[in-house]
């Protein structure tokens, strides 16, 4: 096991992390330390409890220098204010040795209060994504100097409605800076993110091990399409002894809202959903009435595996099969919690095939499939996202030169001429066009 004492760090950092009581670092410490290092662009997906925080911090206390510079050089996003407070005390307790600014702000308390905070100088600066943004939008917070940005929990941000907050601030830093992404669960909504705004993002992830967890049954149907899909749940939720509490995850909001309005109708009073576009408090409420039995069902994205804190779940049902094989096993450890019994089904269409695959892969271990039950009916019926593409062989979006007609006829010589704005118009520009060079008023007389 790899111990602090091989990480090239100053003595105070070491003073630190003795006060601290700390022996080895964690695998996603061991592993960030280097990459984060280097200054390359990094996304780390490990569970929350890993010592996430100190795995960033670490390696960016290492690299800092003192400065006059009254500006931030490291901002860090995290999604709620208890996160930031949390985030503070932690940074302040590792740079006990060092002469580092830091200070936390968010949302809900007097913005004038942090405003001037801010103007007596800041190295580090941790905060909510909104109430950054108004600092920045109030001057108050200036970016230029920022080296290093952290996005802490970047899943349940984005979860929460702040991508439109994200993208701002993106677009307010400095262009050349080193950009740390920490998050639980893996996304497209984060691939997106990653795709956009970092550059060759090198992934870290020691999330969860493939290990199957010993006291949960997993099974598996082969389902054709959505709408079948719909079909097979309608009928295993019937059996209400057996599903006595059941999480279902989809993969988007999209399917989310389209798989509430099937099962609404039969399920109404026992059904209820979560996703990013419901407000906070919609959430909540959804989260409490079905953790205290008042619904039985609760449909979610993949966003909230990992943040939903529930107990006695009889089954978690994968109605889309995750792309990334981590995000089923975040899925499926939200049923048997405290040692109890729990159940997985695994729906999985055609074009799934290879995501389930990569999951069997992890795992070390082939998924049961069930047979399809008899007196489940088969939808021909198909989502926007199912439904093939066309092209209609007579009415083509575009025309190679090599497949036009016979009645095809060229444009005459004349009718190719384009409007060039008349000739005094041509000989003027040409005659006063700017120079090449920033001041050099001579040029055109040269030529």
């Amino acid at each position: 096991m790899q111990s602090f004492d091989e990480f090239k760090i100053s003595n105070q950092l070491r003073y630190a992390i003795t006060d601290l009581g700390y022996t080895n670092p964690t695998p996603i410490q061991s592993q960030a330390f280097p990459v984060i290092s280097s200054g390359k662009d990094v996304l780390g997906i490990a569970q929350t409890g890993t010592g996430k925080t100190f795995a960033y911090m670490l390696p960016i206390l290492q690299g800092f220098s003192f400065s006059k510079e009254k500006y931030p050089r490291v901002l860090i996003l995290v999604p709620t204010r208890e996160l930031v407070t949390q985030a503070v005390e932690d940074i302040k307790k590792f740079s006990t040795y060092l002469n580092i600014r830091v200070t936390g702000v968010y949302g809900g308390t007097n913005i004038n209060t942090q405003k001037a905070v801010l103007e007596e100088g800041q190295d580090i600066v941790v905060g909510t994504p909104g109430r950054l943004y108004d600092l920045v939008l109030s001057r108050a917070l200036r970016l230029k100097s920022i080296k290093k940005l952290v996005i802490d929990e970047v899943d349940v941000m984005l979860d929460l409605g702040f991508r439109f907050q994200l993208t701002n601030l993106f677009d307010l830093l400095p262009t050349v800076r080193q950009n740390i992404m920490f998050s639980a669960t893996m996304t497209e909504d984060i691939e997106d993110i990653m795709a956009k705004f970092f550059i060759s993002t090198e992934k870290i992830s020691v999330a969860l091990s493939g290990t199957p967890l010993e006291n949960i049954a997993q099974s598996s149907y082969a389902v054709p399409n959505f709408y079948t899909k719909a079909n097979l749940l309608i009928h295993l939720l019937q059996e209400v002894k057996t599903f006595k509490k059941v999480l279902i995850f989809v993969s988007n909001k999209r399917s989310a809202d389209r798989l509430f309005k099937e099962l609404q109708e039969l399920y109404n009073d026992e059904i209820c959903v979560i996703h990013s576009n419901k407000t906070q408090n919609y959430r909540m409420r959804s989260i409490k009435q079905f953790d205290e039995g008042v619904n039985r069902i609760l449909v979610t994205t993949d966003v909230m595996a990992r943040g939903l804190d529930l107990n006695e779940i009889s089954h978690v049902i994968n109605f889309d099969t995750p792309s990334f094989p981590e995000n089923y096993m975040h899925r499926i450890g939200r049923t048997g919690r405290a040692e109890k019994k729990g159940e997985s089904l695994l729906f999985y269409s055609e074009k799934e095939m290879d995501a389930k695959n990569a999951i069997e892969i992890l795992m070390n271990m082939e998924i049961q499939q069930i047979p399809f039950p008899a007196g489940v009916s088969i939808s021909t019926k198909l989502t926007p996202e199912e439904q093939p593409i066309v092209n209609e062989p007579n009415n083509p979006t575009s025309v190679n030169e090599d497949e036009r007609g016979a009645s095809f006829q060229e444009k005459s010589t004349k009718n190719k001429k384009t409007n060039q704005g008349g000739s005094y118009k041509r000989i003027m520009k040409t005659k006063y066009k700017k120079p090449k060079t920033r001041g050099d008023k001579n040029y055109n007389k040269r030529k």
